[in-house]
């Protein structure tokens, strides 16, 4: 910064210390969970990641085992199944926005993605447990039940309202206006050349947005990776509706749990037993691996999209 103007000094010496606040909490996070993770993984090893026992003991310290398995396989499978439902709707209320609508209903349409993306989750919990649980169960769970109860996903009959399906339902309806937002700021970064390009050699429409797409695809993937991340880390709406058992199997109807709703459910309690704080630490700090992984991979595809797309 030798031949920086001075006022671009002091402007960015003033930046500085709440650029290093940000990155100081971070790392006293990441800290802290490997801190408090340490006595449970000491003592219990790669059991705490590959076993599916809970096991608390008021009494006893030495009876206490605590094993993640169901949390990790239900965060997966409802972020997973969520992502899958919720790509393909995203993609195409993206293009019904920007090349199927006019301007002014484009606009109140913009306006209501960023309000459902805004809505506090605990809302998409009560309308996902009271509303919607109830009519998965009975027009959808118990239709695929009884068509398809070969299918191992569909193979248990659904006997509860709140199952891993109603979680991955209610996950893809709030990562849908989050990932749509993306998507449409990916697509309006294509440079101009490119859609006058389309338009001179006289594309069809659907030739037109099928180009565009194929030049917006990496930035789709990190829409994906950065809207799985978000339905990974989801809390409130995935503990009212997953139904918070220590179940791992492969249908998508039986009660599971995720690590989020682990943490939600179990940590009131957790004072009252000597290992239990150090398991939900070791579950947080899963967590965070799994998104700070998932996420970085996202923003480096973006970041190299970018530079591709425009040259730099």
């Amino acid at each position: 910064m030798t031949n920086t103007p001075r006022e671009d000094r002091l402007f960015f010496y003033t930046l500085l210390p709440f650029a290093s606040i940000v990155i100081a909490i971070f790392i006293a996070l990441f800290v802290s969970l490997i801190e408090n993770s340490i006595p449970v993984i000491l003592r219990e090893g790669l059991s705490f990641l590959t076993s599916n026992v809970w096991i608390a003991c008021e009494d006893n310290p030495s009876l206490e085992f605590y094993g993640i398995l169901a949390p990790v396989v239900g965060t997966i499978v409802t972020s997973v199944t969520a992502l899958t439902l919720a790509l393909p709707l995203s993609i195409a209320l993206a293009l019904v926005v920007l090349e199927y609508t006019p301007v002014k209903i484009r606009s109140l349409l913009s306006c209501l993605i960023d309000v459902m993306a805004g809505l506090p989750t605990v809302i998409y919990g009560l309308w996902g447990l009271f509303v919607l649980a109830p009519i998965l169960r009975d027009y959808v769970m118990y239709s695929l039940y009884r068509y398809l109860w070969l299918v191992p996903l569909f193979s248990i009959e659904p006997t509860t309202p709140t199952t891993v399906f109603t979680a991955s339902i209610v996950l893809a309806v709030m990562i849908i206006p989050f990932m749509t937002r993306l998507i449409i700021e990916a697509y309006n970064l294509i440079p101009i050349k490119y859609r006058e390009a389309a338009l001179a050699l006289g594309f069809t429409k659907f030739e037109y947005v099928r180009t565009m797409l194929s030049l917006a695809r990496p930035a789709i993937i990190a829409a994906s990776l950065l809207g799985w991340g978000r339905a990974a880390g989801e809390t409130v709406a995935v503990a009212m509706t997953i139904g918070n058992s220590f179940t791992v199997g492969l249908s998508l109807f039986s009660p599971g749990y995720t690590i989020s709703s682990l943490i939600a459910n179990q940590f009131p309690n957790a004072e009252f037993y000597y290992y239990m704080y150090s398991a939900l630490y070791g579950a947080g700090l899963v967590l965070l691996v799994i998104g700070l992984t998932v996420n970085s991979i996202a923003v480096v595809i973006l970041a190299r999209w970018r530079r591709i797309v425009h040259g730099d």
